[in-house]
């Protein structure tokens, strides 16, 4: 019978020192995000425990001032670029609105996409939250849904225009008809419009349906205020007549309605891209996106408004309405 070797040894004859049972406890890591509070609305995803009110505005106010700083870092770069390799201004050096142009329209939807990054960091940052909480309560954009959405969108869209159409027609204003610039001056700017206004208007909404939403949110329960106060603030980006105006005004409070009801910022994404497609596209292919751009001169006529009225109503009972069916998370689990 063998003899029990004992513990090993090492080579010069010193025993090997023994572990001991059991190990002590490694203290765990806390990971930088903060978790998701369960239960929450979409407007209350920013209530985790080191929301304070100083938070909300400090991440407020750095985004309002970077919105405007990559504005102008961008169009000023445009400018300089466009003037070292000869190629014609992005923008009127005499009234600095954007040329009608590929370049023009391309620098004027880069100087409003990359804000989604910036809203992305301020989150990450200030907040503490995982950047998919800007989404929706499920922590991420839902692409599926997304998607039923945008079909939504196109619907609601026809039937808008054709109420508009009758509206116009009833009242013996001018229609008016839309014009054909050719394909070889439509297609490079429609290029851009397919590449860039997705980016540019889900920046918007990231802005104002998500961040602000969510930043009032994380102190009020209720969600009127952060979805009118966020309405206006969207609405006095643009420059529009007052129907214009009263149009973007009213997408914005839909859109923010919207986003509560359903939990995340994926039908206001959907109608926002294609809203912008469709204003833009229409007006490269007419010839007049100079004229677009310069939105002061933008005539938006009280009949328009009508549907505007069809087209939110249209989409809003749509989306409830599939949302349902669906079963589309309004909560956070």
């Amino acid at each position: 019978m063998q003899e029990n070797p004992g513990p090993p040894r090492h080579p010069y004859g010193a025993a090997y020192p023994q572990p001991q049972y059991p190990f002590p406890p490694v203290p765990p890591q806390r990971s930088w995000f903060l978790p998701m509070p369960s239960g929450a609305r979409f407007d209350h995803l920013a209530r985790n425990e080191v929301a304070r009110p100083w938070r909300s505005i400090v991440g407020t106010l750095v985004i309002a001032i970077g919105f405007f700083v990559i504005g102008f870092v961008v169009i000023t770069g445009a400018m300089v670029f466009a003037a070292l390799f000869g190629l014609p201004s992005p923008v009127d050096v005499n009234t600095g609105l954007p040329e009608g142009t590929p370049f023009g329209l391309g620098t004027t939807l880069m100087s409003i996409a990359p804000v989604l990054l910036l809203v992305v960091g301020v989150t990450v940052l200030v907040q503490r939250r995982r950047p998919g909480t800007l989404s929706s309560v499920a922590g991420r954009l839902r692409w599926g849904w997304l998607i039923r959405c945008a079909g939504l969108a196109v619907l609601a869209m026809v039937l808008g225009q054709a109420a508009q159409w009758l509206m116009l027609t009833l009242t013996g204003a001018e229609a008016g008809m839309f014009g054909w610039v050719g394909w070889e001056a439509f297609l490079p700017v429609f290029v851009v419009i397919l590449v860039l206004v997705p980016f540019q208007a889900a920046a918007e909404e990231y802005v104002f349906r998500g961040w602000f939403l969510q930043a009032v949110g994380a102190h009020v329960r209720n969600p009127v205020l952060g979805i009118v106060v966020g309405a206006a603030l969207f609405a006095s980006l643009h420059g529009y007549s007052w129907t214009g105006l009263a149009d973007v005004f009213a997408f914005g409070v839909v859109m923010g309605w919207l986003s509560v009801r359903t939990g995340g910022l994926e039908a206001a994404i959907a109608l926002h891209v294609l809203n912008n497609v469709v204003a833009f596209g229409l007006s490269a292919a007419a010839g007049e996106l100079q004229q677009s751009l310069n939105q002061a001169e933008v005539a938006v006529p009280w009949q328009a408004l009508t549907g505007t009225a069809v087209q939110f109503l249209v989409f809003s009972l749509g989306v409830l309405y599939l949302a349902k069916k669906r079963s589309i998370a309004t909560i956070s689990r």
